[in-house]
């Protein structure tokens, strides 16, 4: 859930015209209602968007009703399809989550300090394939496919200087994305 309204819906997701706001809440609510496990709900949070207080206040009255299990709090860490879309500070999150009446968790901000089980051998289409799902930055590279960080960064600028990735740099820092023409 990233909206607390139709209009903030409509706006931040661009959503398929049959599905409305109240369709996507009835949705949630009567899943948490039926489903036996346990429901994890995340919101997404947009500086200047969604990251204020009014906004969150409508998300948490929805919350109520809803009843997840957790909630968990996140914002962007990589590009995003529209520029009018901005990350959350570590301390506005910190603030914000505050603002909820049940317990949330802030998640998705901190890549893991090292990867566990590196591997090796991994490809350059292996590469290929996980940046064409989303753009990431050489930790995330590195991480997701369990291969040391100098090896992707060795992949990475080969890539570049192909033109099937290029580098987008963000305030959150550089990212590498595959390029649509190959």
């Amino acid at each position: 859930m990233d909206a607390g309204d139709e209009e903030m819906f409509q706006y931040v997701n661009r959503p398929h015209s049959d599905i409305t706001f109240e369709r996507m809440i009835t949705g949630l609510a009567e899943f948490v209602r039926v489903y036996r496990g346990a429901v994890w709900l995340e919101v997404f949070l947009l500086a200047d968007l969604t990251a204020i207080p009014s906004e969150i206040a409508k998300m948490d009255v929805l919350l109520r009703n809803i009843r997840p299990e957790r909630v968990q709090l996140n914002t962007l860490t990589r590009p995003p399809a529209e520029e009018f879309a901005c990350a959350v500070s570590e301390e506005q999150m910190e603030d914000l989550k505050e603002l909820f009446s049940q317990t949330v968790e802030i998640v998705g901000r901190r890549l893991p300090a090292g990867c566990q089980g590196l591997q090796a051998g991994r490809s350059t289409e292996d590469i290929l394939a996980l940046l064409r799902r989303r753009p990431c930055k050489l930790e995330g590279v590195s991480s997701g496919l369990a291969m040391q960080p100098a090896e992707a960064l060795k992949h990475l600028d080969g890539l570049c200087r192909t033109g099937a990735v290029t580098v987008v740099h963000t305030h959150d820092g550089i990212f590498y994305k595959a390029t649509l023409h190959r």
